[in-house]
């Protein structure tokens, strides 16, 4: 269980209670303002617990939802365009408009990890947005994919996505060539 330093003050009282916790083992120090009951906790662990409300997108979504097998250097999240910056430098930060930034959340349990992240069908649609800032061979690996899951996705949700974001002709028009 991972725990912010203002919990273990409620918790233990005291800075020197949590530190004499960590010299007995009871308690570990992962890195400044996180604790854990347990000494190896995976990075993925830390970033969902550091940033709730941020959302995996683009490369880390891609590959935790198996459409590339392309490790991502850094976790990619979306939040509001009006948070606060986040300055670390595991996480690459997407600013999204507050009308579609909950568009497609659903939450994965991943590596003792629970995060929310965007679906398959709101990916797509990121997919076709993003075309032009992707490298060519990536973008075409992620499509193949697409193509062969299609049975699998809800065409009526992209359709819907595709609807509530800016420029929803141009996307509609991607789908129609691309994916259908």
């Amino acid at each position: 269980m991972l725990l912010t330093y203002p919990e273990c003050l409620a918790k233990w009282q005291s800075d020197y209670q949590i530190k004499k916790q960590i010299s007995e083992g009871k308690l570990y120090r992962i890195e400044k303002g996180v604790y854990s009951d347990i000494p190896d906790v995976s990075t993925l662990v830390v970033i969902s617990f550091k940033y709730p409300n941020a959302i995996f997108t683009m490369d880390s979504a891609f590959y935790y939802h198996g459409l590339t097998d392309v490790i991502p250097d850094e976790y990619h999240l979306a939040t509001d365009k009006h948070a606060i910056y986040i300055s670390d430098d595991r996480v690459h930060q997407y600013y999204v408009s507050s009308d579609i930034l909950n568009v497609g959340v659903t939450t994965m349990e991943r590596r003792n990890a629970t995060f929310k992240i965007y679906d398959k069908e709101r990916m797509l649609i990121e997919l076709l947005r993003f075309k032009n800032k992707l490298p060519f061979d990536y973008y075409k690996e992620i499509i193949a994919n697409y193509r062969r899951l299609i049975y699998d996705l809800d065409i009526e949700r992209i359709q819907a996505y595709a609807d509530s974001f800016p420029r929803s002709k141009m996307i509609s028009d991607a789908l129609e060539m691309e994916v259908f």
